[in-house]
């Protein structure tokens, strides 16, 4: 995978990655991006939400091949160490007394993008990004496209409950999730002729009626989050084509109050995906 040509006067389609949200099943994205980067598609603008910004950012960093090891090593580094969600149940308990709001520290994770993108601001990317975050005090979607990568991504991923609310310019966001989980309309507002939607699978599980009051909120926020998706590709304008790539079946359950730190199935989500998803581009893309 290479920066593309900005300057291009081939007019030939305006090619979009949407990443979106889903904290461990983010690994599926991993396998997408390598089935995408063998069959040679390169993104003219990469879009991310949540995890999604995540795994997005570093490519937009570093297209090269090698960008995929790394996202790799990352995955498995997470899965090994739970360098993100590692704090044990005293010290969750405590940070939940003493602050109110979260459960877990940024800082691991701040410090570990901090290694993978250093100071880069979104200006010096290969490749135009831009992600989401949801914006306290505006009550609002909110797109960063300047400033610290870094900065960014750590809004966009600041899951209520678990992570401090992340403060930027003075202003405080919580995950991009909140507000528009798997971007495609912001695709099609930026110009995309065509749109590779990296989804974790959960669009496509069936929901149930809550049984217990933290079920409530989990399913309140499922209808909202595939309202919002199933919207958006219904609308899309007729000259654009988008792709919802496959996970293979490798999203796996999220439902349990702790399935948000168990990496265990990293590298096997990681594996079904890309080869549902190199099917997927042999059979769908010239």
């Amino acid at each position: 995978m290479t920066a593309p040509d900005t300057d291009r006067t081939d007019h030939r389609p305006r090619i979009a990655f949407v990443l979106g949200g889903g904290g461990v099943m983010g690994a599926v994205e991993v396998g997408m991006l390598r089935a995408l980067e063998e069959a040679g598609i390169v993104p003219d603008i990469i879009l991310g939400t949540s995890v999604g910004a995540l795994n997005g950012a570093l490519v937009a960093a570093d297209p090269s091949p090698g960008v995929i090891d790394r996202l790799v090593a990352l995955w498995e580094s997470a899965a090994g160490g739970r360098e993100v969600y590692g704090d044990g149940p005293v010290r969750q308990v405590t940070r939940a007394v003493r602050t109110g709001t979260h459960l877990h520290s940024a800082k691991p994770l701040r410090a570990r993008l901090q290694q993978e993108l250093d100071d880069l601001t979104f200006d010096e990317l290969a490749i135009p990004f831009q992600c989401c975050a949801a914006s306290i005090e505006r009550a609002a979607e909110h797109w960063f496209t300047s400033g610290r990568v870094v900065d960014a991504v750590v809004a966009s991923a600041a899951v209520p409950g678990l992570l401090r609310p992340a403060k930027v310019d003075g202003q405080h966001y919580l995950d991009g999730g909140i507000v528009n989980s798997i971007p495609v309309g912001r695709a099609v507002a930026c110009g995309a002729d065509v749109i590779y939607v990296l989804q974790v699978g959960r669009v496509d599980r069936p929901l149930t009626p809550p049984r217990r009051p933290w079920e409530v909120a989990r399913v309140s926020f499922e209808i909202a989050r595939r309202h919002r998706f199933h919207r958006e590709m219904a609308e899309l304008p007729p000259h654009v084509r988008a792709h919802v790539l496959p996970t293979g079946g490798s999203g796996g359950a999220d439902d349990s109050l702790l399935s948000y730190r168990d990496f265990s199935a990293v590298l096997r989500r990681i594996d079904a995906a890309y080869e549902a998803t190199k099917v997927y581009l042999k059979e769908h893309t010239p």
